[in-house]
This record gives C-alpha cells, structure tokens and sequence, in this order.
C-alpha cells in the first residue's frame, strides 16, 4: 500500500475528494491536497479517472525540518530503493513557503545528494548512479518549516488529456472545465449550452462525462514504465475503462462562441477525441441567444472577465443579457465562471450559491443559479 496524494488548486478540495471517494479510498483533505492510500492499481485508476485533479503522487516522507543536516539525514532514512529501480533517473524539483530553509535550490541540490547516497547504498554502487532508466520526478516542498517528499506519478499534469489540438488565447484548463460541471451536478440528464465555447473545452468535458469516459483514456503516464507498476496494468485497466464508456448514450451538448476560428478549432479539438457528431457548434453571439424549451437546461460558461477597460461596456451588456435570459426562462439553471465583482449586480439576480476559485492566477468566482424544478406529472 502506498500513501498517495490528489494535488489541486485551492478551493476544489472538495470536488477531488469526492472523486476519489467515488474510485473506492477514503481521503484527509489539506490545502489543494487530498491524501489517501492504496495499492499500484490505484495509482494507475486515478491516474485514468480524476477528472479535477492536476496530479497524482506517493509520498514517500514527511517531516519538520529547520536545518540542512537534518534534511540530509531525514531523506536518505526513507526508503526510496522502494520505489526508484537502480537505473532510474529522478530529477528533483522544489518548493519553500514561508520556512527557515527558503533557498530552493540548495533544499533540491540536499535531497538529491541524499537520495544517490540511500541508493548507492541499497543497490551496492561505489560510482555514479547512471540514471538511464524510467523517470521519477521527485519534488521537495516545504511549507512552515514541515517537508513533504513527493514522486510523481502522472508526468504531463493530468489536463493534458491529448485531444487540444490548438486554443485561443487564455483557454480554461481542462481540469478546471470538468470542475465546473461537477461542481454543476450536471451529468447529461439535461441540455447543457456553452455560449462562450473558445476551444470547446466545458463542452468536450461535459460530454466526457456524460458517457462516463475514462479523461485519462487517450495520454501516457510516467509511471508506466516504473518497476513498481506490474506489466499491462495500464493497458488492463485503460480496456476495463472502455468497456465502461457508454458511447451510444444521447447527449445535447450546443457549443457556440462569437470567433468562427474558435469553433472551427473547437471542432477539430471534438474531433480529436471522438465527439464531433455529438456536440453541435455554431457560430453566435451571447445576446442572440435563445433558449426554446421549457424544459431543464443547464448554461455553464466562462465569458470574457472585461479586465480590459475597452471591453468593459461590452462584457456588461452581455452578463445583462443572461440575466434577461434568467428571467425568461425559470427551469434554466446558470453557472457563470468570472473575475468580475459586478456580476450579480449586472444580471440583477442573486447568485445561489458562489464559490471562489482559480482561473489560473485569476481570482474569480463560480456564480451558480439553480433553476426551478419541473413539477411531477
């Protein structure tokens, strides 16, 4: 059993949390982190099926350190021969907040010095450590004085799903979009529009939920090739993770954005991942909209913030128009990812509920209005 670690950005402790629970571990929630245990088929199902979570990682150690001796020391004691095969080649990477050792590059300079010399030890070798083999990214972080020893086991953080093929200029990342609609609850029961597409990652996410397939099922890990994770594992579970996709399941996903050259990126970016036929992309402006149900819809987007002041007039018109279609339509539920204080002023509706979250190093928050039920028949 391995101690493990789901890292993410603050404020989607919770939705990551659930997610592991959900994969079957029990977890402990830090600050952007989600501790839980398991065996190597943990690593590779999380690595497969979180959807929120920027990475996966065993922690090998922790402790309170304030010295350099003691970093040393309290490193080379862990067993990292237990993890690292003798070829391996483990870069090192660092982190110091707010602690009495802050230079981060001697603390990465310390810890490889004592990891070679834990590993020199358990596999007999009086010269260099040739470091040819499989890679283990190893971090360092120091926060308060408390090291964390980290490896990683995903390699490319786990956004990187493979199908964004191109983006537009500041495209919501992955994990972020997935965040949304979870934090949604949406799962495809209901339409679902995006008025604001860009490169159709809330869209393409949405529908990778709603046919439950694997976000993992189309990207390689680092840890595949590690000692640890036994032969065909990987390719075990990404078969057991297809059997699993319901791919005949009908889904109304509209997609549509101002720039025809962002829906004709988004389209190919569908396409990489095999749901072109499914999501229907338009070019349209945000104040034509219409929605022409009275059934459940759901609007999830991430509309231009107006931190530019030329855009400022424009971005205001446009959140004034959701409110409008708010209004107009009481089964219409609206969740608005934005930097923008005004928000709720501007759409003169209160939100029901908000949540702070990153939009890379933008503050914003997830205003989220729960649409009316539709009574039973």
């Amino acid at each position: 059993m391995y101690k493990l670690l789901a890292v993410c950005p603050m404020g989607l402790e919770s939705i990551v949390a659930k997610e592991v629970q959900e994969l079957g571990y029990e977890t402990t929630v830090e600050n952007g982190k989600i501790f839980f245990e398991g065996d190597e088929s943990a690593i590779v199902k999380c690595n497969l099926w979180l959807r929120t979570a920027d990475r996966v990682k065993i922690v090998v150690g922790q402790f309170t350190t304030t010295t350099f001796d003691h970093l040393f020391e309290q490193t080379k004691s862990l067993p990292w021969e237990a993890f690292i095969d003798q070829d391996g080649s483990f870069p090192v990477q660092g982190k110091s907040v707010k602690s009495t050792l802050y230079s981060v590059p001697d603390c990465q300079a310390i810890v490889k010095k004592a990891i070679v010399e834990r590993l020199k030890s358990a596999y007999n070798e009086s010269g260099w450590l040739n470091e040819t083999g499989a890679k283990y990214p190893i971090e360092i972080s120091i926060l308060k004085d408390k090291a964390l020893l980290t490896i990683d086991t995903s390699g490319s953080g786990l956004n990187k799903r493979g199908y964004r093929l191109a983006q537009g200029e500041a495209p919501i990342k992955e994990t972020l979009a997935a965040s949304l609609i979870r934090l949604a609850n949406w799962n495809g029961d209901t339409p679902l529009i995006d008025p604001f597409c860009g490169s159709g990652t809330i869209a393409i996410e949405a529908c990778l939920i709603a046919q439950n397939i694997a976000p993992g099922f189309n990207r390689d890990f680092v840890s595949e090739s590690w000692d640890i994770i036994p032969d065909n594992l990987y390719d075990d579970m990404r078969n057991e993770a297809e059997n699993m996709a319901d791919y005949d399941r009908h889904v109304e996903i509209y997609a549509s954005d101002i720039d025809p050259e962002m829906i004709e990126i988004a389209k190919r970016n569908a396409e990489e991942v095999g749901l072109g036929d499914i999501i229907q992309f338009s070019v349209k402006d945000v104040n034509t909209l219409t929605i022409d149900t009275e059934e459940p819809v759901a609007l999830i987007g991430n509309p231009p913030y107006g931190e530019r002041i030329g855009d400022r007039a424009e971005v205001e018109e446009m959140y004034r128009y959701i409110g409008k279609l708010m209004n107009e339509h009481p089964y219409l539920s609206t969740y608005i990812l934005t930097s923008n204080k005004e928000f709720e002023f501007l759409t003169n509706k209160k939100a029901t509920k908000r949540r702070k979250l990153f939009n890379g190093y933008i503050e914003c928050t997830y205003f989220q209005y729960w649409g009316a039920k539709k009574p039973k028949n």
